[in-house]
C-alpha cells in the first residue's frame, strides 16, 4: 500500500478533530475530538514505521511502540477528563464550555457588600429572607 493513503486519512481525521475542538461547546465532544486527533497521530506513526521498515533493514518498530504509549496516555487522559467533566456537570449543571467560562469569570468578580444600603436607603435582604418571602 502506498504511504499517501494513510497520510491523507490521518490528515482528514486530524482536521475533523481540530474542527471539533474549535467549534464544539460540549466538553465531552471536545474530548472526543482530541481522541480523533490522537488517533490520526497514531495512524501516521504506524504508517511511517511500516514505510521506513520496508526501506531499511531496521526491525525496531519504534513507531508502533510510540503508538502504544500514545494509546496509554490517551486512555489516562480520557479517564481523568471524563471525571472532571462529570464533577463539573454535577456542580454546575452543564457541560457547556462557554457557560462554564462565563460562570468562572463572574465568580472572580468582586461581590458588592450586602450590608451597605442601596440607592433607596434600605439594606438588601439576605438570600434566606428572599427564599422565605417567596415560600
Amino acid at each position: 500500500m502506498h504511504l499517501a493513503y494513510p497520510a491523507v486519512l490521518a490528515a482528514l481525521l486530524f482536521s475533523t478533530g481540530l474542527y471539533g475542538v474549535l467549534a464544539r461547546r460540549n466538553a465531552i465532544l471536545v474530548l472526543m475530538s482530541v481522541e480523533l486527533m490522537l488517533n490520526a497521530v497514531n495512524l501516521n506513526l504506524v504508517a511511517f514505521d511500516v514505510w521506513l521498515s520496508k526501506t531499511a533493514q531496521d526491525t525496531l518498530h519504534s513507531g508502533q511502540a510510540l503508538t502504544l504509549f500514545t494509546i496509554a496516555i490517551a486512555a489516562a487522559e480520557i479517564g481523568i477528563g471524563l471525571a472532571i467533566v462529570l464533577a463539573v456537570h454535577r456542580n454546575r449543571g452543564t457541560a457547556d464550555i462557554d457557560k462554564l467560562r462565563d460562570t468562572a469569570e463572574s465568580d472572580d468578580a468582586p461581590e458588592p457588600d450586602d450590608s451597605e444600603p442601596d440607592d433607596s436607603g434600605a439594606a438588601r435582604p439576605e438570600p434566606a429572607e428572599k427564599a422565605e418571602a417567596t415560600a
